[in-house]
């Protein structure tokens, strides 16, 4: 938790930097080729979200269609003036999954400020808590305290991608939850921050602490103090709410960092110990 940062990576404010050493990565996975026509690239996301749907589709097909719809949810993001000629390419069924998507994207970027860094961060990517596993702690922390897993769910995701950004803030904030060391001293109940149990039971005290039953966005807000920030946890918390697949095919999304070359993948084992320019990362792992 801490004040909003200035930069964007998958989802929301990418503010944690580096926790442990490690090589950087060495392989880099292919990023997809999305169609430059407004129409084509919301057909093409179309499908991918009734793959995603799909109950026979391999995790493999499930893992792409993931891939590009992440890739697409952040081009469109940027292009509101396809809004239109997209979204009328989404089935109407989905049509309200997919606002809630653009809408995030929108109050991340607005909540990163815009600014695109010529440096990437030193930070370590590793994998992601499973899925199953977070949402027994989300509904743990729900039993305990009242407030919904799907707005834990949210902001997990939103800070750290799940756990993918693993490290301690220019804040000091750390853990999966993003807390700084004084706040979840009060809320941890003496557990460890850096644990995905521990600290989502934590954040459930906090906001449950700040008005979360009577006042959703008061809570949230007070957990990061930004109206962009609150907009984003309720659009990712709705859209996990209301459709079964969102939660699998956020939990299976990458990081991203933006840079003045755009937007850059940082794959699990991504590590840098000090800031590095996006050129000469770019130069041995083309995107």
């Amino acid at each position: 938790m801490g004040p909003p940062s200035t930069t964007s990576w998958t989802a929301g404010p990418a503010r944690t930097t580096i926790a442990a050493p490690a090589p950087i990565a060495t392989t880099h996975p292919a990023d997809p080729a999305l169609a430059a026509e407004p129409g084509l690239l919301g057909a093409d996301l179309a499908a991918d979200e009734q793959t995603l749907r799909d109950p026979g589709a391999s995790e493999a097909a499930r893992a792409a269609a993931a891939h590009r719809q992440q890739v697409a949810y952040r081009t469109i993001g940027r292009h509101p003036e396809w809004d239109a000629t997209v979204r009328s390419k989404i089935p109407a069924q989905l049509q309200g999954f997919y606002d809630l998507n653009i809408d995030a994207r929108r109050h991340l970027t607005a909540l990163g400020g815009g600014g695109a860094k010529d440096t990437l961060p030193a930070w370590h990517i590793v994998p992601p808590t499973p899925a199953d596993e977070l949402l027994g702690h989300y509904r743990a922390a729900e039993a305990a305290t009242g407030v919904g897993w799907n707005y834990l769910a949210a902001i997990n995701f939103v800070e750290t991608a799940f756990g993918r950004i693993n490290g301690v803030s220019t804040a000091g904030a750390q853990g999966p939850m993003q807390f700084l060391p004084s706040t979840f001293a009060s809320y941890g109940n003496g557990g460890d921050i850096n644990s995905p149990h521990d600290s989502i039971m934590a954040a459930g005290r906090m906001l449950a602490a700040n008005g979360f039953a009577g006042n959703p966005d008061q809570a949230i807000y007070a957990y990061n103090h930004s109206n962009h920030y609150v907009a984003a946890v309720k659009d990712y918390a709705a859209a996990m709410a209301s459709d079964p697949i969102a939660f699998g095919d956020y939990h299976r999304w990458d990081v991203y960092y933006v840079t003045s070359s755009g937007d850059v993948l940082l794959p699990v084992g991504y590590y840098a110990a000090q800031r590095i320019p996006v050129a000469d990362y770019l130069a041995t792992h083309p995107q």
